[in-house]
């Protein structure tokens, strides 16, 4: 069992003492996903797979496994391009190590912790899932060019992360495909996974950035490869369920679940008790359940009755929720939502074709091969539910046996026909009750983080309905940009919102440079009358919460900076990034952007360029906003 799941912007230390970091030899590191999971049959050592020639370990179809031991592809010269001081941190990496030739070999896919002279050590490994893409059955899908290295452990925090090369080469999950990664990319990875972790946002994470310039990968073109080495607590996805229930493999859903509960969660007892009311966003005890209940222990009436399989259900669930609602909250668009991207610990997985919202669009997807707008900001939530459902299906022969999941004929032979309608039933009725609790946990998610973005402190059962609605509907049709309306509205005064003048005044902040914009808003005065009949609504609840003085404005402005970000990586600037590094040859660039990325709550950085954070952080081209990008990376 451990303890090592953290959520959000840590600081690398523990109990409030600083840290300085090891050395990478000194680092502990551990290979339990290996150890306690069954192999690929065909390669079920290390000595197995380090031995084979390694054009061998390509695509091909492997059943009965969770991984292939499979060691990264050498790569040629590569070149350091950045990495995140944060993430060295977390890690537990002290501070230039980045500068040594085993950082840079390992980052790179030239250095693993395995010996073949002694056959000990920890082997590089690819795991196997499945997935529903695009709502279908896709089968066997994989880390297709991930290869994870080892799991370390901060010495300080305790936390335990799985370290992981994206375009490391082939494994026997690339399909088609080439098992690398073009430089695009892997730079929009490796910022926005830094990026989403500065907000808060759980997320995968980012330690450097490799270029491999001997790599030429086909895509459109003709294009530069890249490494990224990233980590999370753990790479386990809906996926990795959904192919071991396509295949019939009741064994290992089992196994799997164990290993999750025990080894990813820290273990049966942290899950939370059956409610004792119908889910609520404004129940405290759907907020925040009671827990520690005994693994054998079983809670509620017989025909909903939870054992521990339903109890990690929901946790997964409940995590997820809470992901999606900080998605929302800052209008992050994923692109991509299959199961194989959707994380059963609540991170934010996977980047292909992501963006933040510019102006604010619900109906806007990244992604430019989502005709169907599928995987658009305001199906988010639902989408993930979707996929949360597909997992309850995996896990529902062990949630409907109820008390009866731990006995032997049911372990070793399965459900009898007499025991499946009870079971079918009772699985049904806990995953439509886990259904009403993810979307009251969401609700009141999004409702927590909204109240601070719009600098609110007191709780008001009005404000979802009379500020935030009308607030989203006034961007939507006046096409008003997301991020920046709420950095723009910290700074406002209450005494400028005295009057109507003052207020309608007030509202040409929030237009873009060329003025109001959207079908139909060809009459200004009629859109800064909207925005000001909705700031004297705000100023009312605001002087509610912090008073009508200036020392009132000054508090909440720096409460509200802190929740809304003045610099997010949006698509055109990470477009402007790629160019300047591709094409230009620009490296110090990289930093900039990180640097700002990292701390994305501030009026001003150390980048050397004052006049560029601004323009970054300033009004979206119009040509450039709500850009799409394909998922061919």
């Amino acid at each position: 069992m451990t303890a090592h799941l953290s959520i959000g912007a840590s600081n690398g230390s523990s109990n409030g003492l600083s840290f300085t970091g090891v050395s990478l030899q000194d680092l502990s590191k551990s290979d339990i996903f290996t150890s306690s999971l069954p192999p690929d049959p065909e390669y079920n050592t290390p000595a197995a797979s380090h031995n084979a020639p390694r054009e061998r370990l390509g695509p091909r179809m492997v059943k009965g496994a969770l991984y292939t031991f499979v060691r990264p592809e050498e790569t040629s010269d590569p070149e350091l391009l950045g990495i995140s001081p944060a993430a060295m941190r977390d890690i537990g990496l002290r501070a230039g190590e980045e500068d040594t030739p085993d950082f840079k070999a390992l980052v790179a896919g030239n250095k693993t912790y395995w010996d073949p002279s002694t056959e000990s050590g920890i082997y590089p490994w690819a795991q196997c899932y499945g997935g529903y893409q695009f709502g279908s059955w896709a089968g066997q899908l994989g880390d297709g060019r991930a290869i994870s290295l080892f799991e370390s452990t901060n010495p300080s925090t305790k936390t335990r992360y799985e370290i992981q090369l994206k375009g490391a080469g082939k494994t026997p999950y690339s399909r088609f495909a080439d098992g690398k990664a073009v430089l695009r990319s892997s730079i929009r990875e490796f910022i926005v996974s830094e990026a989403l972790n500065a907000l808060k946002i759980p997320t995968t994470r980012a330690l450097s950035l490799t270029l491999a310039p001997k790599a030429k990968v086909r895509r459109e073109r003709i294009e530069p490869g890249a490494i990224v080495a990233r980590f999370a607590q753990s790479w386990l996805r809906i996926g990795t369920f959904d192919i071991l229930r396509a295949r019939g493999d009741r064994k290992n859903i089992r196994k799997l679940a164990t290993y999750v509960a025990e080894n990813v969660y820290p273990g049966w007892t942290s899950f939370p008790s059956i409610l004792s009311e119908p889910a609520s966003a404004t129940s405290s005890t759907t907020i925040n359940p009671s827990r520690d209940v005994p693994p054998e222990k079983t809670e509620g009436e017989s025909t909903g009755e939870e054992n521990r399989f339903a109890r990690l259900y929901r946790e997964i669930c409940r995590r997820n929720a809470i992901v999606v609602a900080y998605w929302q909250a800052y209008a992050f668009t994923n692109g991509v939502l299959n199961t194989d991207n959707t994380s059963l610990l609540g991170l934010s997985l996977d980047f292909g074709p992501f963006a933040f919202l510019d102006n604010f669009d619900p109906s806007y997807t990244p992604n430019h091969d989502d005709h169907a707008l599928r995987y658009s900001y305001r199906n988010q939530p639902s989408i993930i539910w979707w996929n949360l459902l597909r997992l309850g299906e995996s896990l529902g022969e062990l949630i409907g046996a109820g008390s009866k999941v731990d006995d032997e004929q049911f372990v070793n032979e399965g459900v009898t026909k007499a025991f499946a309608p009870e079971l079918i039933k009772r699985a049904e009725t806990i995953i439509e009750r886990v259904g009403d609790e993810y979307k009251a946990v969401f609700l009141a998610e999004y409702t927590r983080l909204m109240r601070k973005r719009f600098g609110l402190v007191s709780e008001d059962a009005k404000d979802f309905e009379e500020l935030f609605s009308e607030a989203l509907d006034m961007m939507e049709a006046l096409e008003l940009d997301f991020n920046h309306f709420f950095r723009r509205l910290s700074g406002v005064k209450l005494a400028d919102l005295e009057n109507e003048a003052g207020r309608k005044w007030v509202a040409g902040r929030f237009f873009h440079a060329e003025g109001v914009t959207g079908l139909g808003n060809d009459n200004e005065e009629v859109a800064r009358g909207r925005i000001a009949k909705w700031l004297e609504k705000w100023g009312m609840r605001i002087t509610q919460d912090w008073g009508s003085g200036e020392d009132g404005d000054g508090k909440r402005e720096v409460e509200m900076k802190k929740a809304n970000p003045k610099f997010i990586p949006r698509s055109w600037v990470l477009d402007e990034l790629i160019q300047r590094v591709e094409h230009g040859g620009e490296r110090k660039v990289i930093e900039q952007v990180m640097e700002m990325a990292l701390h994305p709550f501030e009026d001003e950085w150390k980048t050397g360029d004052r006049e560029q954070e601004e323009r970054w952080c300033g009004d979206v081209p119009r040509q450039n906003r709500q850009m799409m990008c394909s998922c061919s990376s």
